[in-house]
């Protein structure tokens, strides 16, 4: 048994439209790899050597600016595809946010797998697009909502991201879930501060629409009023 066979997210990563022959080929391709969290595993700016799938575990995505400063541009959870096949050098630094498996690819392997077999171009294509998708949002969410708005946003988007842990999505968004990011991380990846955040999970959760039963856990007790806030 191959560890395509057993992988937890088959059905929806990025090879999900291959056949059983075509699996088997890419199995031959890859390698199971842990990423203990805060471990790199992509390095902005670097040769593009490796691309991955998530199994388990969540991954930040960070670009430095010039003073020497991270700055979060994005999450990737379980099924989702990081790296960048077919270009020379990575864009941002992927980091592990907390212990994850990932199956790794050499990216001059896994272009060449993916020129030959178009269901997988298809797929990059269609998460190229829906990562696009996902980019004008967040854009909307940094230039116009305030920031009560921003944070019920990001509760949401974690809800719905969380739940996602088996081989088909869970029936609706997590309820109750561990963030992945400490509340600075929360800060810099909606453009607030500290203060701010702390004073919006304090406000959400005096209102009765969130419980925080500790720092990193957080149980949506009224989603309506959380997807109201979030306008």
């Amino acid at each position: 048994m191959s560890s395509c066979d057993t992988c937890v997210v088959r059905n929806r990563a990025i090879c999900a439209g291959l056949d059983n022959r075509e699996i088997e080929a890419l199995n031959q391709i890859g390698r199971r790899r842990v990423v203990t969290a805060g471990e790199p595993l992509i390095w902005e700016d670097d040769d593009s050597l490796l691309v991955a799938n998530v199994i388990e575990g969540v991954l930040k995505l960070t670009t430095s600016t010039e003073d020497g400063r991270e700055q979060i541009v994005g999450v990737a959870y379980p099924s989702d595809f990081i790296g960048r096949p077919f270009g020379q050098t990575s864009s941002a630094s992927v980091v592990a946010l907390t212990d994850a498996r990932v199956c790794v690819f050499s990216r001059n392997d896994f272009d060449r797998f993916a020129r030959e077999h178009p269901e997988l171009e298809h797929k990059l294509l269609e998460r190229t697009l829906a990562e696009l998708d996902r980019t004008r949002s967040w854009m909307m969410l940094l230039g116009r909502k305030n920031a009560s708005e921003k944070i019920a946003t990001f509760l949401l988007e974690m809800s719905d991201r969380l739940a996602e842990t088996g081989c088909t999505p869970a029936f609706g968004p997590a309820k109750r879930f561990s963030l992945p990011f400490s509340r600075q991380q929360v800060a810099d990846v909606l453009g607030l501060t500290i203060e701010t955040v702390s004073r919006q999970f304090t406000k959400l959760k005096n209102d009765g629409v969130i419980e925080l039963p500790s720092r990193r856990e957080v149980e949506i007790l009224n989603r309506g009023a959380l997807v109201a806030i979030a306008g």
